[in-house]
């Protein structure tokens, strides 16, 4: 399925990259939007409170954040795509209904301009410390989809696998963006609308009668259907059974949130991103994320120019994590240096992986401004002595 050539916006462009989110989301067929303003994301919002009006989408400025994160649910069952955009604090209120949104299997999209916390915090400084949030913020066992971009024009592209991989899966996709890559401009290029790979939403081909939400699969992930389509079906966040029906048993629970997190798993493989550079024949592998792995960069540069054998692995997913790619590494580096704006959310799972086979070392701040290219060179040639 190909983009709607009368919405895409195709050219070279400087933009921002909360302006290339926009963008992104347009050409991947988004046409709802609910949200509440909140730096360092608004601009994301703003602009697609002007460009939807002319391509007929409909945007909503909600209450607050929990009514935006239940907004999306509601929309995409009518037959939209659909997302909503926040920062730390907002996104905290959206918890909830993140978990609604695994339980219910609705396709939909959340946009995490990060800045620095807890609470209030640093509203116009960046952070990364909403990524294991993302992970396990709302209750229960489950798994979920984020992507983090490092440039705005990343903030384009990843908005557009966002879409696609939330209607492949049936599940919410987290774009964790930052305050930096949000804010900073930079070169766009949007391809024309018939070079955009859309995913279309897959819908059952069953007559009304013969179709229950849970009894027409492609693989793990059912087929769906929207209202007004003559479909009866329940859409609840309760436990149920094939037929979507509650059921309090530990036998149906099991089996219905087993799929749930196996549908990821299983497909991590073809979901997973990285980059990588120079990994192979490196004695440390610098680990980084967003804004953070274009700051490593430079450390990284400065460390082979002293002749030290260090590689990169850059993770444009961040969950599902890259668990066999680091167990692999850990077998033949000797150290990792992860480089993140907290206080080690992903060198903890770094550790978790390498399972001691491999020294891990964090280059860490509490978010507020970048680290400096000398400290990250520093952690390297410190572990490498």
């Amino acid at each position: 399925m190909k983009a709607d050539e009368k919405a895409v916006n195709t050219g070279i462009h400087f933009m921002d990259g909360d302006s290339a989110c926009c963008e992104g989301a347009i050409a991947a067929g988004c046409r709802f939007v609910a949200g509440y303003p909140i730096t360092p994301s608004t601009e994301v919002v703003e602009l697609i409170a002007q460009r939807f009006p002319k391509i007929g989408g409909i945007f909503i400025q909600m209450e607050d954040e929990i009514a935006s994160s239940i907004a999306i649910s509601g929309a995409s069952w009518a037959g939209a795509k659909a997302m909503t955009v926040t920062s730390g604090p907002g996104f905290s209120l959206m918890m909830e209904h993140i978990g609604y949104a695994v339980m219910t299997e609705t396709p939909c999209v959340f946009v995490n301009v990060q800045r620095g916390g807890p609470s209030t915090g640093l509203p116009t400084l960046p952070g990364q410390q909403d990524i294991m949030q993302c992970r396990w913020g709302s209750h229960g066992d489950y798994e979920v989809i984020a992507l983090s971009p490092n440039s705005p024009q990343e903030c384009f592209d990843l908005t557009i696998q966002c879409f696609n991989l939330a209607e492949k899966y049936r599940v919410p996709v987290f774009l964790m963006m930052d305050e930096c890559v949000g804010h900073m401009s930079e070169r766009v290029v949007i391809p024309p609308a018939d070079e955009i790979e859309i995913e279309p939403r897959h819908y059952t081909e069953q007559a009304p009668g013969e179709f229950s939400p849970y009894n027409d699969m492609e693989g793990l992930v059912p087929r769906t259907t929207k209202a007004g389509d003559g479909h009866n079906i329940l859409v609840t966040g309760l436990t149920h059974d094939d037929r979507g029906y509650p059921d309090m048993s530990a036998n149906t629970h099991q089996v219905l949130v087993d799929r749930l997190i196996k549908k990821i798993r299983h497909s991590a493989d073809d979901i997973i991103i990285l980059e990588e550079d120079d990994v192979d024949g490196a004695d440390i592998v610098v680990v980084s994320y967003g804004i953070s792995s274009r700051v490593a960069t430079r450390g990284v540069r400065m460390a082979r120019e002293k002749g030290l054998r260090v590689g990169m692995l850059r993770l444009v997913t961040v969950w599902p994590f890259p668990e066999n790619r680091i167990r692999e590494l850990a077998d033949r580096i000797e150290a990792f240096v992860v480089v993140e704006m907290n206080q080690g959310q992903i060198m903890r799972e770094v550790q978790r992986c390498s399972e001691g086979r491999a020294q891990v070392a964090g280059v860490l701040n509490y978010g507020g401004a970048i680290h400096p290219p000398e400290e990250i060179y520093q952690t390297i040639a410190g572990v490498s002595s």
